[in-house]
């Protein structure tokens, strides 16, 4: 009988034809017709004839074109082999660079320390200030690097090990079938052959009876939190798609309308006080304050509080110019600089409030250094608080002017936009709350002194004060038409410290409220709410289960294979929320994976720092100003400076002020040049330790053939290996 072929003719066309360019050019192009089925058959008239077909001349043609084209797919896997090598010693060399000129995060907590005690300085009475803020305990911070470096050292011991007894043997297709045999083993005297076998033997048995079951219980758990959050995310997304399929939106009343075209007289323009905290922001003041002196609203009707932080003397004098510029030019602007500077942003903030002119305003409209407000901005937040004295805030959502700068910001761009578009959006829909975004918002004054006013007990002051108004029972309103530009961390440094600060903020502020969201006079499917889905699920269970699932749990069922993570948690399920993540954000499809990549990889921070706040650790104290690049300024302050030289007779600025400004930048450019020359590479030591840690996982998966389990933990290793090399975002000083 002759032997079947079946598997080598799937195509239903005879042949394949391949095109063979060599590079000599006495060659010619040829084409060659690949084998058939035919050309290995030797097929009979009949069963019982014996006669063959003979193929003479076309059987050795095909020989010959065979010949060529195996050939030509050596030549191709030869290839392929060397750019894979040249990748790899690229890599290689690449990771060499890094580690001899890079600074570790470690290095760079030191030279932070170092440089806060160089920003301390004495008062009038002999004191010294501070940020506010507990000084942390270096060796807090090691602890949770400590315990990946020593998983990761088990790890790489276990794969030696497992990898040895692969070779000798020890591999089976069940955990049942590998359990019965051992007892097997157990129970005959010379069933155990060798010191080696004796141990693995042991192992084994360890890892069945004692290390799989609590193992499994915590992967079951993980689980289920997963499904839960899931879950949610999923009803978010329709709850979203409901508000655009029925068109749901705040709507102002007919009146208010009618009032944005009228003039002062007739219109409804209360009075609005504009606060722009910032500290240290030289690279974004000019737009942000020229944003909102532009803002279209009576001048006699609002005041524009610059609440500058700086402690750089130099970034002081350019604010206080800019300032003092616009004041010439009639806009109702006003500087603050505190003297002592406790608490951060609230507690500038709240020092801006506790001045004896804020009472004769009704509301408070609030713009961080980097946003710049669209001159209708007023015109579209304000009029909704008309008629509707149970309103407290008015959430406008962020537009970014960088969003397409690198691949770190098309990330940002995607979470955020998912931040906005759902999650914001419905809350505010069904709900009535949200947690203020600290900017682009409009308050009622009167729901900040009825909710407490700013504290400075938590680094999330945004999310305290909206949460404290809340179970006050005033209501806010999300406009997600109404945008606010702004700009996204362009490196992972600084992305890394921000992110670190917005998880363990509300930790910080759970353990806070707690206490008051269960006394308040609110419904209980208010209490609900925010305990459950606002504080636990959405701060706490996701950083949690994102972190222990995929980048402990996972690589631990490769060295435990008894417990097991089903291929749909691990691929299906993450990759179907990444998805539904991204529609919010249409045009980043093509980074679906990376983004299902990266947001595994972060969870490290995240969950760091959700730790740190949850336990009041040193770190969960840490405010560190976002750095920003000025993408979204019009120009730089020299060429901006050189505009203001022409002469205009409504300024009374001199030019030896101009000179002298002019003078100030060009210092200041002359030192950031020198900065740039010193620049560090950052190497993230948690992140080459997970990385290292998963690509060991990876290795030993092969040994079992778990094909979904290998890729996730070959491509999440490569994701963290990136992100700890610094190889995602721009470099910072």
């Amino acid at each position: 009988m002759a032997p079947s072929f079946q598997w080598w003719a799937k195509e239903s066309h005879r042949g394949t034809p391949v095109v063979v360019k060599m590079e000599n050019p006495n060659w010619s192009m040829v084409e060659l017709e690949g084998p058939t089925e035919d050309d290995f058959l030797i097929t009979t008239d009949s069963p019982g004839s014996g006669r063959t077909r003979d193929k003479g001349h076309r059987g050795r043609k095909n020989a010959k074109q065979l010949t060529w084209v195996l050939m030509l797919k050596a030549h191709r896997a030869a290839g392929c082999l060397t750019s894979i090598a040249s990748a790899m010693f690229g890599l290689a060399a690449l990771i060499r660079r890094r580690l001899a000129s890079g600074r570790t995060d470690s290095d760079e907590v030191e030279n932070e320390n170092e440089n806060e005690h160089e920003h301390e300085h004495e008062n009038d009475d002999g004191s010294v200030e501070g940020m506010g803020r507990e000084k942390e305990n270096p060796a807090v911070k090691t602890r949770f690097y400590f315990c990946i470096r020593m998983f990761l050292w088990v790890s790489l011991i276990l794969l030696a090990f497992e990898i040895a007894a692969y070779f000798k043997g020890w591999h089976f297709g069940a955990p049942k079938l590998l359990q019965f045999q051992l007892q097997s083993l157990w129970a005959t005297p010379l069933g155990v052959k060798g010191v080696f076998d004796w141990i693995y033997s042991r192992w084994v048995l360890l890892r069945v009876e004692y290390l799989a079951p609590p193992l499994q219980f915590l992967a079951n758990a993980c689980i289920v939190l997963f499904l839960i959050q899931s879950i949610d995310r999923l009803v978010l997304c329709l709850g979203c798609f409901w508000i655009r399929f029925k068109k749901i939106q705040p709507v102002l009343k007919e009146d208010n309308l009618v009032d944005l075209e009228s003039g002062e007289k007739g219109g409804y323009f209360p009075m609005v006080l504009v606060q722009i905290p910032m500290c240290n922001e030289k690279e974004v003041y000019q737009q942000s304050i020229a944003a909102v002196c532009n803002l279209e609203w009576p001048k006699s009707k609002i005041l524009i509080q610059v609440l500058d932080d700086s402690d750089d003397p130099t970034t002081q004098l350019l604010i206080k110019e800019e300032v003092r510029k616009w004041q010439q030019e009639g806009a109702n602007i006003v500087y603050r600089h505190r003297v002592i500077r406790d608490g951060y942003k609230a507690g500038n903030l709240k020092s801006a409030m506790n001045c004896s002119y804020v009472k004769d305003y009704e509301f408070v409209a609030m713009f961080d250094a980097d946003f710049q407000p669209n001159p209708d901005f007023l015109k579209r937040t304000v009029p909704h608080f008309k008629g509707n004295e149970e309103l407290g805030l008015v959430q406008a959502r962020w537009s970014f002017v960088n969003k397409d700068e690198n691949l770190l910001t098309r990330l940002q761009n995607i979470n955020l936009a998912f931040h906005f578009e759902v999650e914001q959006q419905v809350n505010g829909v069904f709900i009535n709350f949200f947690g203020f975004n600290g900017t682009a918002g409009v308050w009622r004054i009167k729901t900040l002194e009825d909710a407490g006013g700013w504290l400075e007990r938590t680094t999330v002051e945004d999310m305290d004060i909206a949460v404290r108004a809340h179970l006050k029972g005033w209501k806010f309103i999300f406009l997600n038409d109404v945008e606010c530009q702004c700009e996204l961390p362009e490196s992972y440094e600084a992305y890394r410290k921000q992110q670190h600060r917005w998880h363990s903020g509300p930790m910080q502020l759970f353990r806070l409220c707690l206490p008051d969201i269960i006394r308040a006079k609110i419904s209980f499917w208010k209490k609900f709410n925010m305990i459950f889905l606002f504080f636990l699920l959405r701060k706490l269970i996701l950083p949690f289960y994102s972190f222990t699932l995929f980048c402990i749990i996972l690589p631990m069922t490769m060295f435990i294979p008894e417990a097991q993570l089903p291929a749909w948690v691990v691929c299906y399920i993450p990759a179907t929320m990444s998805f539904l993540n991204i529609l919010p954000a249409p045009k980043s499809f093509p980074f679906i994976v990376p983004y299902l990549l990266f947001e595994n990889t972060m969870s490290v921070t995240k969950f760091n720092a959700m730790i740190s706040g949850l336990f009041q650790l040193g770190s969960a104290y840490e405010w560190v100003v976002t750095k920003k690049s000025g993408r979204s300024s019009e120009g730089d302050l020299v060429s901006l400076v050189e505009k203001e030289q022409q002469p205009k007779p409504h300024r009374g600025v001199s030019e030896s002020n101009l000179e002298e400004m002019k003078a100030e930048i060009l210092q200041q450019e002359q030192k950031s040049s020198q900065k740039k020359k010193k620049k560090h590479n950052r190497i993230y030591t948690k992140e080459l330790a997970l990385a290292f840690l998963l690509l060991t996982a990876s290795a030993r998966s092969l040994l079992s053939a778990q094909g979904i389990h290998f890729y996730f933990l070959l491509f999440q290793g490569v994701s963290f290996l990136l992100v700890g090399l610094d190889l995602i975002g721009e470099q910072v000083e």
